[in-house]
């Protein structure tokens, strides 16, 4: 069903160096055109999913793994050198939401993920789903993945394989469920309106071309849906990324899929939040991280840029940026290089849990703030004697290439913290949700963060329980093998975070949660400018009447205006009024000091008083020169004086 699109080698072809062998990234591979099938119904009329009852069988979740043998440097690393091990008196603001997801079926990992709309949150795990509104109050489902495709044939109605994703689409407010078939399809569905549960979806069922699609990442851009998908750990052809037609698709037209082989391990592309787009024609970024005791080199992100041209094919690259050399990291956790990690502890018993240290935990999640653009991500690693930690980084592209901006590990004390899931809100702040667990800490679900002002390379909001668990898992060690930390797309502010934790049967749950910091869309206080003035006033002595001039040359405001005497609160004190740009001045002497004093208050309109103070001396009979200094508060624009004005600048 695919087509290859130019020769053996692509125009945009990158080596990546592994075992001490190149390899040569292949692509793009054209699929044919998919047609979709139109689901018009209701969600809440399709059948909910049975539930899981004592007795019931219980099985893996399939996914291809492996062990590379390291060719670097093997020697354990002692410890992180940017572990955050340190307690806090701050306190991460608590849920403002927090109710139970779709409960246990017979499958581990449950892979737990959601995405929240402008009315909307939607859950999806192995392989279920439901929607829920934003009050936590369900609305369909939960219902099995394939039940959307059912009536239409092919293997997305026949199969339920799962390792889901569902995704808000910010940009033309729709929404996409998908799931894979291990591993000969991808299924996606696309709603057809911004109503996931009334308003029908397109489906569609896209043949791979026979190559595995395992652990199926995607990310929205305004030119497709990309995913990045992986066919075994420690191949030379390991990774793959793809797009699919973004715009043909949301209209419910036949549609295309573009694939690179990543010429490596699995690759996590991009997925954007927030209102501002990325640049015009800007490529989406796939990301990966490489130990360099395991594969080479240096410790690094390594990233590529993938550009489809869905009208040229042959035009399409998906080329190398520059690598990002990271801070040291170790993500060896007790089993060696191989892709599980099994290594995290429960209380109560020898079974330890995986922590799949291997990938980029889902999401690299991407803004645009017009002076800068960003990339936050996370991914678990030792932090020394296989205690696991949460290593986490924030790129930045201001202009020209990528960067790292700020990274940090979460580990602030014995409990291993691991499965994590990051964002940032439109003011910059960041969230990380993760699994926590120990050999005395039954796995659990919490959270901490960070202010867009707080010190660089730290979480210090503290930490926050989502939920405490309650029990240990010990049929299976699968855990995870991903959560969602996303932002609410209508304030922009608020976080929601899924994740797992275990009942004390020994299954496994979902939890739901949202918060957010309080500071989040807060205009910031008014610009203080600070003017140096001076008020040259010509007065009788016997009436305080005259004319004065107001000198503030350092920020280009001069005026003058009229005084007229008034009567003081202050009998001792004389005051007059300064028309038209300054309300009430008054003037008293201060015999401690042994001369007059001047104090009030600048008003436009009845905005933004500021007091005033200074000296009056005399510079000749009936001549008083006023040395203020003041501060001057900036209005917003509604509100502003004209420009002549002292309040006007």
């Amino acid at each position: 069903m695919y087509r290859k699109i130019g020769v053996l080698l692509c125009i945009c072809t990158l080596a990546f160096f592994m075992g001490g062998q190149v390899w040569a990234v292949e692509g793009p591979f054209v699929s044919e055109p998919v047609t979709p099938h139109v689901f018009e119904g209701d969600l809440r009329d399709l059948p909910l999913a049975p539930e899981w009852t004592p007795g019931d069988t219980r099985s893996e979740v399939p996914i291809l793994g492996g062990v590379v043998q390291p060719i670097g440097d093997v020697e354990e690393q002692l410890s992180d050198p940017l572990v955050q091990d340190i307690t806090t008196d701050l306190a991460m603001p608590a849920p403002l939401l927090n109710f139970a997801g779709i409960g246990y079926q017979n499958l581990a990992p449950p892979d737990t993920n959601g995405d929240v709309g402008p009315n909307h949150y939607i859950q999806i795990v192995n392989v279920k789903f439901a929607i829920y509104n934003k009050a936590g109050v369900l609305l369909a489902g939960p219902t099995n993945v394939n039940a959307l495709w059912a009536g239409f044939g092919g293997l997305c109605e026949t199969r339920n394989d799962g390792d889901p994703i569902v995704l808000y689409d910010p940009i033309a407010n729709r929404w996409l469920i998908s799931q894979f078939v291990a591993f000969t399809n991808q299924c996606i569905a696309i709603s057809k309106t911004a109503d996931p549960v009334a308003g029908g979806w397109w489906l569609y069922d896209f043949p791979t071309g026979g190559i595995a699609n395992d652990y199926p990442k995607f990310g929205v851009w305004p030119d497709a849906y990309y995913m990045g998908s992986q066919r075994g750990y420690g191949g030379a052809a390991a990774g793959d990324a793809w797009a699919f037609n973004r715009t043909r698709m949301l209209s419910g037209l036949s549609a295309t899929s573009q694939r690179f082989n990543t010429a490596g391990q699995f690759m996590l592309p991009s997925d954007l939040d927030g209102s501002t787009a990325p640049p015009a024609g800007a490529p989406n970024v796939f990301a990966r991280l490489v130990d360099g005791a395991e594969f080479g080199g240096a410790d690094r992100l390594e990233l590529r840029a993938f550009h489809v041209d869905w009208v040229t094919p042959a035009n399409s690259t998906f080329t190398a940026l520059p690598n990002l050399a990271t801070a040291a990291f170790d993500r060896n956790l007790c089993s060696g290089y191989d892709l599980m990690g099994i290594c995290i502890p429960q209380p109560g018993t020898a079974v330890k849990l995986e922590s799949l240290s291997a990938w980029l935990m889902y999401r690299l999640q991407y803004r645009n703030f017009g002076t800068h653009e960003t990339l936050v991500v996370n991914h678990t690693v030792d932090v020394g004697a296989d205690h696991a930690g949460i290593r986490w980084y924030e790129l930045r592209k201001p202009s020209g290439v990528w960067s790292i901006y700020q990274q940090g590990t979460h580990a602030p004390d014995s409990d291993h913290r691991w499965m994590g899931s990051v964002a940032m809100d439109g003011d910059g702040n960041m969230a990380l949700g993760y699994s926590i667990s120990s050999s005395s800490l039954l796995p659990s679900i919490r959270y901490t963060g960070r202010l867009a002002s707080d010190p660089l390379g730290t979480m210090p909001q503290g930490e926050a329980t989502l939920f405490a668990g309650l029990g240990v898992q010990t049929w299976t060690y699968r855990w995870g093998d991903y959560s969602a930390m996303n932002v609410d797309p209508v304030d922009d502010c608020t976080f929601w975070y899924t994740q797992e934790y275990v009942l004390a049967n020994g299954n496994w749950a979902t939890r739901i949660g949202s918060f957010k910091f309080p500071s989040c869309g807060v205009p910031p206080p008014p610009t203080i400018l600070v003017h140096d003035c001076v008020i040259d006033a010509q007065l009788s002595s016997s009436t305080l009447n005259g004319t004065w001039t107001l000198d503030c040359s350092n920020g280009n405001i001069t005026n003058s205006g009229t005084l007229t005497n008034i009567a003081c609160a202050d009998p001792s004190a004389a005051c007059w009024k300064m028309d038209p740009y300054i309300d009430v001045i008054e003037v008293g002497y201060e015999s401690h000091s042994g001369h007059y004093l001047v104090h009030g208050k600048w008003a436009v309109s009845g905005f933004y008083f500021s007091p005033v103070v200074g000296n009056v001396s005399s510079d000749a009979p009936g001549s008083y020169r006023m040395g203020i200094h003041g501060t001057l508060l900036n209005p917003p624009a509604s509100s502003k004086p004209g420009s002549n004005t002292a309040l006007g600048k």
